[in-house]
């Protein structure tokens, strides 16, 4: 007789679930957001160049992060309307790659929500890869996460209390 691994046996009984629910949305939405990754040369004005085309076109930038290495940096945004904001990119030039990420809202009063994301995929081995906040919110604050296996991070934030955003969430801020 051959045993099921844990993960194996956790991922079966997590799809029995009902799917996820996102902040504002029904269950049919993935709970999932479009992070877009812009990998720009190190020159003066080179970022305000990528913020204005954005913020023009698209309106928002929900999140930001910047990771500079020697004569280039990664540029990490989530715009609220993602649709555009890849025709955007692309129109003005920009080299980009596209990830789905998950965003998660922050208990308000609670004690170490940053804690009990990271004892929740721990406990189903799920690596975070990297994390930033979001920029704008009315519903609190909120982080975007890059874990291994999103599907079934979204399954147990949900089982155990916290709220994921998804991108039509992103679209009424």
């Amino acid at each position: 007789m051959t045993t099921m691994p844990l993960r194996g046996s956790l991922i079966q009984f997590m799809e029995s679930i009902l799917p996820p629910e996102t902040l504002d949305g029904a269950g049919f939405e993935l709970t999932r957001v479009r992070q877009y990754t812009i990998f720009l040369e190190n020159k003066v004005g080179r970022l305000q160049s990528l913020v204005r085309s954005l913020e023009q076109g698209v309106g928002k930038i929900v999140a930001l992060s910047i990771e500079e290495s020697g004569d280039t940096a990664l540029v990490r945004l989530i715009a609220a309307h993602s649709e555009f904001g890849r025709e955007l990119l692309r129109t003005a030039g920009f080299s980009f790659s596209e990830t789905e990420l998950l965003a998660v809202k922050l208990p308000t009063g609670a004690r170490q929500p940053l804690v009990r994301i990271c004892s929740v995929l721990l406990a189903a081995e799920i690596n975070i890869h990297y994390a930033y906040p979001l920029l704008q919110s009315p519903k609190g604050s909120c982080m975007a996460l890059y874990v291994d296996d999103p599907t079934l991070a979204a399954q147990l934030l949900i089982k155990k209390g916290f709220t994921l955003i998804g991108e039509s969430d992103l679209q009424k801020w």
